[in-house]
C-alpha cells in the first residue's frame, strides 16, 4: 500500500517530490505523510473532474439548447398571437412566462445529472415560502399585473388616467405599468396601485362626445348665436353627423348667457375637434356680430337727500 501511494504521489507531482524539501534533503516522516496526503487529494480532485467532464459538457449543451428553444418558441407564439390581433401586453406576458418555464425545465434536467431533484425541489419550495413572506409587496404587484392582463381594463396604446396621472399606456409589465404623458414624460405606476384606484380609459370606446361652452352677451340674438355654433359644428369634417350636434342654452351667468354644445367624434380626433371648435366659433361669432362678453359689474349710485 505504501509503495502504491509513493507511485501515485510521484506521478501527480512532476516537479515536486514529497520526500525532499527545497534543498533536496529528505524530510521527516510525518511531513512526508502530509505531503503524500496533499498530493493524493489534488490527484483525486483532478481525476474526479476528468470523470465528470462529459456530464458537465452534456449539462451545458442541454442548458444552451433549452435557452435557444425557449427563445424560438416564444417568438413563434408572439407571431401567432399577433396575427390573431391579441393585445401586445398579453402575448408579451405569455411569451415571458413560457420562456421562463422552458428554461427552468432544461436547467432542472441538467442539474438532475448531478443531484437528486426531489431534494432540490424541496429546498426550492422552502426557500420560495420564505422569499414569498419577505416579498409580499412584490407578489402583490405580480398578481395585480396578471389581473390587469386578464381583465383588460386598458390595452397598450390606450389613453388612461390613474390616480391623477394621465397618459398613453406604453408597456404593461409583471410589476409595473408605464404610461407616457402628452408632454412625453414617462410615468411608472406599480400595478397594485392601479388595481386599487379608479381607472378612466378614454380610448375604450370608438367615439367620444366633446362638451363645449360658449358665452354670448345678453344683448345678442340667442337663435342667431345657436345657429352659428351649429353651422360651425356641421362644417367640421371630423364631427360626426350621427348623432347630430346639439346646441342649447345651458345657463344664465352673471355676465353672459352660456350656450352648451355637444358634438361627437372618433376618439382619436377628440382634441383636434375641441381646439378647432374653440377657434372657429370665435371667428364665426365675429363675422356674425355675436359678442363674447367680459366679466362686468353694474354699479348703481343712490343719492340720499
Amino acid at each position: 500500500m505504501k509503495l502504491r501511494l509513493l507511485e501515485v504521489g510521484l506521478e501527480a507531482a512532476s516537479t515536486t517530490n514529497p520526500l525532499l524539501d527545497e534543498n533536496g534533503q529528505f524530510v521527516k516522516p510525518d511531513e512526508a505523510v502530509r505531503n503524500f496526503a496533499t498530493l493524493w487529494k489534488e490527484w483525486d480532485l483532478w481525476n474526479g473532474f476528468l470523470n465528470a467532464l462529459p456530464k458537465i459538457i452534456l449539462a451545458v449543451l442541454i442548458i444552451v439548447a433549452g435557452f435557444i428553444l425557449a427563445s424560438l418558441v416564444s417568438k413563434i407564439m408572439c407571431k401567432a398571437m399577433k396575427r390573431q390581433k391579441v393585445d401586445f401586453a398579453v402575448y408579451n406576458f405569455i411569451a415571458k412566462i413560457v420562456r421562463f418555464i422552458i428554461r427552468l425545465t432544461f436547467v432542472l434536467c441538467a442539474l438532475s445529472m448531478f443531484i437528486k431533484l426531489n431534494s432540490l425541489i424541496a429546498a426550492l419550495s422552502a426557500a420560495g415560502v420564505a422569499i414569498g413572506l419577505g416579498l409580499q409587496d412584490s407578489v402583490s404587484q405580480f398578481a395585480s399585473g396578471v389581473q390587469i392582463l386578464l381583465n383588460h381594463p386598458f390595452r397598450t396604446g390606450d389613453y388612461v388616467e390613474v390616480n391623477g396621472e394621465g397618459g398613453f399606456v406604453s408597456e404593461i409589465g409583471f410589476m409595473t405599468t408605464i404610461i407616457t404623458t402628452y408632454d412625453n414624460k414617462r410615468v411608472i405606476l406599480p400595478n397594485s396601485d392601479i388595481t386599487k384606484n379608479r381607472i378612466v380609459n378614454f380610448s375604450a370606446e370608438k367615439t367620444r362626445r366633446v362638451d363645449l361652452t360658449f358665452s354670448i352677451s345678453y344683448a345678442d340674438d340667442i337663435a342667431r348665436a345657436k345657429d352659428v355654433v351649429m353651422q360651425t359644428a356641421l362644417q367640421n369634417e371630423m364631427v360626426l353627423k350621427k348623432p347630430l350636434p346639439e346646441v342649447y342654452v345651458g345657463a344664465h351667468s352673471a355676465s353672459s348667457i352660456d350656450l352648451f354644445c355637444r358634438v361627437w367624434c372618433d376618439t382619436p380626433n377628440y382634441w383636434a375637434v375641441y381646439f378647432a371648435m374653440q377657434e372657429n366659433v370665435k371667428l364665426n361669432f365675429d363675422k356674425a356680430g355675436v359678442h363674447i362678453p367680459f366679466t362686468q359689474m353694474d354699479v348703481h349710485i343712490v343719492e340720499q337727500k
